[in-house]
């Protein structure tokens, strides 16, 4: 159990690190990831049931999340679209893209050659999640990296500095969403089975792994921000089995991340703060 909860970890770390490129990067809050996740794993099962490469169909995920991706930046520039609906717009047309994709709404996949049809998951996983990590560490640190942080930060100074913003934009969020389909191709072939769903929650799932990652490490020459989401997203799987363990249904883990994500936010905020001793100092008469 503690190897399969690391294992979890290490998989829905590649969605955040996708997630960690739109929402706090690009400052782009990306609903299109409930939409690309389930596309990935999509993509992937219908492959594999046809006899394709399980490796080769984890590459075709990661093109589809980042068409998903493209189309989410399109919109939103190109018909002046705000971000939160271009999102919306798009994780609903996708959908019905993945029912088309599947034919039904879940696959199963268990029988058929994939990734994990050997002794050596985690180390599988290993793999992918650092290959990923080392990428994006890469990335960050080009030219085009430090304009996609700039962009987020300021782009009024991007403009001024003759890039284009419009299509640095399209190009982070391809990247973002590639990157979560990635993750929803691994976790089909892991957990045996893809579900039209399965995506439900996704960008909160992502947020509160960063958010933890965020409140328990710092950022600094120790761990840079990359590990600082891996590590997050693991502490994150190993909250939900604390808490399916002290008795709550897995049909509570949804509502457990949701809290979870407030109340971390929150504190780290310091938007808590102790106001019901302030209620009696108020004259009387002054209602609550």
């Amino acid at each position: 159990m503690l190897i399969g909860t690391i294992e979890q970890g290490l998989i829905f770390a590649i969605m955040a690190l996708g997630l960690y490129i739109s929402y706090k990067i690009l400052d782009f809050p990306d609903l299109t990831v409930d939409g690309s996740f389930p596309m990935g794993a999509s993509i992937v099962s219908i492959l594999i049931i046809k006899g394709f490469n399980p490796i080769l169909a984890l590459g075709v995920a990661f093109i589809g999340g980042s068409l998903a991706g493209f189309i989410t930046g399109y919109i939103h520039i190109k018909f002046k679209i705000t971000n939160l609906l271009a999102g919306i717009i798009v994780m609903t047309g996708l959908y019905s893209i993945n029912l088309r994709i599947m034919g039904r709404s879940n696959i199963p996949l268990f029988g058929v050659d994939n990734i994990f049809s050997n002794k050596y998951n985690f180390f599988i996983i290993l793999f992918i999640v650092l290959l990923s990590k080392f990428f994006l560490d890469y990335l960050l640190k080009t030219k085009f990296g430090f304009s996609l942080r700039a962009l987020g930060d300021n782009e009024t100074l991007v403009i001024s500095l003759g890039i284009d913003q419009k299509k640095l934009k399209i190009v982070g969020l391809m990247l973002a969403n590639g990157l979560v389909a990635l993750s929803g191709g691994i976790l089909a072939q892991y957990q045996g089975f893809s579900d039209i769903a399965m995506g439900t929650g996704t960008i909160v799932t992502g947020l509160a792994s960063i958010i933890i990652g965020e409140s328990v490490l710092k950022k600094g020459k120790m761990f840079n921000i990359t590990t600082i989401v891996i590590v997050g997203s693991i502490l994150y799987r190993f909250i939900i089995l604390g808490s399916l363990k002290i008795g709550f249904n897995a049909s509570d883990v949804k509502l457990i991340t949701a809290i979870l994500t407030v109340g971390i936010m929150a504190f780290k905020g310091k938007k808590l703060k102790l106001t019901f001793p302030l209620l009696f100092k108020k004259k009387l008469g002054g209602g609550f």
